[in-house]
C-alpha cells in the first residue's frame, strides 16, 4: 500500500495574492482608535433612520436619567 503525498501548505504566496502595492500598517491608527458598532432591531431602525437621530435620542435619555438621579439625591 502506497502512502499518499502530504498536503502540507507551501510557504510561497500564490500569484493571485499580489501584495506588492500594499502599504504596511495603513489602517493601524484607525484600528487602535476602535470602533463602536451597535445593531438595532428593524422596528427601531424605522424610527431612527441615521446615526444623528440615534445619538440625539440617547443624549436626551442620558439627560433625563441624570436629572432623575439628581432628584433622588436631593
Amino acid at each position: 500500500m502506497k502512502k499518499t503525498a502530504s498536503k502540507r501548505p507551501t510557504r510561497e504566496v500564490r500569484p493571485e495574492y499580489d501584495f506588492s502595492g500594499g502599504v504596511r500598517g495603513k489602517y493601524v491608527d484607525r484600528y487602535r482608535r476602535g470602533t463602536n458598532v451597535v445593531l438595532i432591531d428593524p422596528e427601531l431602525a424605522d424610527a431612527f433612520p441615521d446615526s444623528k437621530s440615534v445619538n440625539d435620542a440617547l443624549r436626551a435619555l442620558v439627560a433625563i436619567a441624570t436629572r432623575a438621579e439628581n432628584r433622588k439625591r436631593a
